[in-house]
């Protein structure tokens, strides 16, 4: 008989609003901790040693904040707000104090990406235009480039931007409304190939994706039931590969774990979903939230067994699971 779904670990609750996204810091030194963005323009800095806000901080004047990541290091975070700004913090000693922001021009809800190393350190984050994406050098603030499809692609959806171990200059993933598909090469501002994941019955909006530069593989979700994984092949073209259906449709966002073991989901359905990364063979539905599961992260403890996953959700709370931590 199969084993029932694990509960989780323990929840997070105090968010006051729909929680968008997560970041782990895991990494010593201080306590492991877990980011959040919710819908009302906070972010918690959440202790999971006491599971207690050690910070909450506003710098977004209310709007949705819709991505946290760190650059370098816990003491500088930087987020992303619906108040079309991106903001970077310094927590160092004490501090929470925004030193240093600048305008997306974007009201939408793709969520940036960052690429820390090598240096420079990259951000590739929506335009004005609906269908733009921007890659940023943080280091001096200036655009690399501006990338945009020659044919109407609709909304920009979602966005990965990497670093391939083969060599040569970064790639960036873009995930469109029309449900289509492209790789771009960052260095010379162009597209390489692109692909629609998810064809049938009509090609559904590319509504989150995440790649693993190692194995040179994809995977995205839709606003229907299938999921979908994807590779490069030599000439660095995009090739469907497998997909899997769910019972219900509609997906919020995708996380491959650090150890390319398993892959998990955040679903309208209210549910986290969890694959095995190799062959999408899905091995977990976790039911907690009573409302849309908005985001997932991994954490990044430096031993296996600490590992944990995280959701938010529209419900305002945050689920931690220990799940497959072992694998």
């Amino acid at each position: 008989m199969a084993l029932p779904p694990p509960a989780p670990q323990f929840i997070l609750r105090g968010a006051g609003a729909p929680v968008n996204t997560l970041h782990f810091c895991c990494q010593a030194p201080g306590p492991p901790l877990l980011f959040s963005g919710s819908g009302k323009g906070a972010i918690h800095a959440w202790n999971l040693t006491t599971r207690r806000a050690e910070k909450v901080l506003e710098g977004h004047g209310g709007a949705s904040v819709i991505w946290l990541d760190t650059l370098s290091s816990r003491d500088t975070l930087i987020s992303q707000g619906r108040d079309m700004r991106v903001c970077v913090w310094d927590l160092s000693e004490g501090r929470s104090s925004v030193t240093d922001s600048f305008s997306t021009g974007s009201v939408g809800f793709c969520q940036s990406s960052l690429l820390p190393r090598p240096s420079p350190c990259l951000l590739a984050h929506p335009g004005a235009n609906s269908e733009e994406v921007k890659v940023m050098d943080m280091s001096s603030r200036t655009q690399v480039c501006s990338l945009k499809p020659d044919v109407k692609r609709g909304m920009l959806m979602c966005a990965k931007l990497w670093q391939p171990d083969s060599g040569g200059g970064p790639l960036l993933l873009t995930g469109y409304e029309d449900g289509w598909l492209s790789l771009w090469d960052v260095s010379q501002r162009r597209p390489l190939s692109g692909l629609a994941p998810h064809p049938q019955p009509h090609p559904q909006p590319v509504m989150c994706l995440d790649f693993d530069p190692a194995g040179g593989r994809g995977v995205s979700g839709s606003s229907e039931r299938d999921l979908a994984s994807w590779a490069l092949d030599g000439q660095r073209r995009l090739q469907l590969q497998d997909s899997v259906q769910v019972v219900n449709a509609g997906f919020s966002q995708l996380r491959i774990r650090e150890d390319r073991r398993i892959v998990a989901s955040a679903g309208w359905d209210h549910r986290v979903r969890v694959f095995g990364w190799r062959r999408l063979k899905p091995l977990a539905v976790l039911q907690h939230h009573a409302d849309v599961a908005l985001c997932v992260a991994f954490s990044d403890h430096p031993h296996p067994p600490q590992r944990v996953l995280a959701a938010g959700s529209k419900d305002q709370r945050i689920s931690v699971w220990s799940v497959y931590s072992d694998v």
